[in-house]
């Protein structure tokens, strides 16, 4: 689906933006540690970026497989949560947004598995 490689090449555009803005903006006007907070928002921003990309580009080659869709969007639901709750987090101050945070982590986790298990499938 076309719709993944849309939507992580602008999830890679905006963590490469928000990146900046880190190193840039926000240098000198946050604490140390919570720059480290950003940086790592940006970090699994990025990375799951290129899954989304990776995503659907699987998804052209095996377009019956349902799973990836659903690892996808998992992908997605991560990046928003996890990454997003770090950038809220340093923004606002509010560190209780980090409750928000494995949230994002554990669609992370079931995104990358069931990409795993759609891989297996369809090797099968």
């Amino acid at each position: 689906m076309k719709i993944f490689v849309t939507l992580g090449s602008l999830s890679a555009l905006i963590g490469v933006a928000l990146g900046a803005f880190g190193a840039h903006g926000l240098k000198t006007r946050v604490a140390p540690e919570m720059l480290s907070v950003w940086q790592t928002g940006v970090q699994y921003h990025l990375v799951h970026a290129l899954g989304l990309v990776l995503i659907g580009i699987l998804c052209q080659m095996m377009p019956a497989a349902t799973l990836l869709r659903s690892a996808g969007w998992l992908l997605l639901a991560g990046t928003i949560l996890f990454s997003g709750s770090l950038y809220v987090m340093v923004l606002s101050d509010i560190k209780a947004l980090g409750m928000i945070t494995p949230l994002g982590g554990v669609a992370f986790l079931l995104g990358w598995l069931l990409l795993a298990f759609a891989a297996w499938r369809q090797a099968a």
